[in-house]
C-alpha cells in the first residue's frame, strides 16, 4: 500500500514500506502547471506508484521525472513513466546524463549544471550537484526555491516506518541508521569524502524548511541547523582518522 501525505505546498510524499527489509521508499510529486515527480521508483512499484499518483493527477500530464542519483530505487521505473507521459522528459545533473541516464532512457534528459534552475509554473528548482554525497559521482539534489524545499534522495537515512512529517529532530534516527549499516552487510552503504562536510554545509546555506527525505519521515523546520548536524554525524561515523584531520586542519 502507497501512503500519500502533502507534506508542503503541493508536494506529495507517495510512500511505500517493505518490511522484509524494513525499509520505507519515497516518492515525491509536485503538482503544477508542469507536474514533477522526484524519485521514479523501482521499476516493480511501478503500478502501486501509477495508483497513487493518478489519485493526485492524470499522470500522462507529468512533464518532470526527477532524481539525485543512478540507482533503481530512484529511477527504475523511469521509462515507464516515459511511456505513460509523451511529454515527460527526465531531469538530473549534467555527469548522470551523460554517463548513464541518457543511454538508459527512452528520451534525453534534461540534464542541468550547477545552480541552473527549472520552472514548473509557481515552482522554481535549484539543481545542486553533490557528487557522493549521498552517493555517486553523478549525485544532485533539487532545492524548491519558492518553499524552500530540499529533496534530499538518501540523506537523513532512517529505517523502519515512520510518521510522514515531524517537526522533532531526526538526527539520532540518522545516526542510529549510519551506524547500523556500517556494523552489518550495508557497510560503505555511504561513501565519505574530505568533500562530504563541505558539500553539506553548501546544501544548509540554502535554509531549507523542509527535507524531503527518500527513507524515513520528512523534516519541517529549520533545515541549516540538521545539514549541519549531519554532517558532524556523518563525520563522527563515517570519517577515517586521516580525512579528520584534513577537515579541522
Amino acid at each position: 500500500m502507497a501512503h500519500i501525505t502533502e507534506i508542503a505546498p503541493d508536494v506529495y510524499r507517495i510512500s511505500v514500506f517493505v518490511p522484509p527489509i524494513n525499509l520505507e521508499f519515497s516518492h515525491f510529486l509536485v503538482k503544477d502547471d508542469e507536474p514533477l515527480l522526484f524519485h521514479a521508483g523501482l521499476r516493480g512499484m511501478f503500478p502501486l506508484l501509477r495508483e497513487a499518483v493518478a489519485s493526485l493527477i492524470d499522470p500522462a500530464k507529468l512533464r518532470h521525472i526527477g532524481f539525485s542519483h543512478f540507482e533503481s530505487d530512484e529511477c527504475g521505473g523511469l521509462n515507464q513513466w516515459l511511456e505513460l507521459a509523451p511529454q515527460a522528459a527526465p531531469v538530473c545533473g549534467l555527469i548522470g546524463a551523460m554517463v548513464s541516464v541518457n543511454d538508459f532512457s527512452i528520451r534525453p534528459a534534461r540534464s542541468l549544471t550547477r545552480d541552473e534552475t527549472l520552472s514548473t509554473g509557481k515552482y522554481r528548482f535549484r539543481f545542486l550537484p553533490t557528487p557522493h554525497v549521498p552517493h555517486g559521482w553523478d549525485a544532485g539534489v533539487l532545492f524548491e526555491e519558492t518553499q524552500r524545499t530540499l529533496f534530499c534522495s538518501d540523506l537523513f537515512h532512517q529505517w523502519g516506518e515512520r510518521e510522514p512529517l515531524t517537526h522533532d529532530s531526526i538526527i539520532e534516527r540518522s545516526r542510529e541508521a549510519l551506524q547500523q549499516a556500517e556494523a552489518g552487510p550495508f557497510a560503505n552503504y555511504v561513501p565519505y569524502t574530505h568533500h562530504t562536510g563541505r558539500v553539506l554545509r553548501g546544501l544548509a546555506e540554502h535554509q531549507p524548511r523542509t527535507l524531503a527525505t527518500m527513507h524515513g519521515s520528512c523534516y519541517s523546520g529549520d533545515g541549516a541547523p540538521a545539514l549541519r548536524d549531519l554532517a558532524g554525524v556523518m563525520h563522527e561515523v563515517l570519517g577515517p582518522d586521516s580525512i579528520k584531520v584534513l577537515e579541522t586542519e
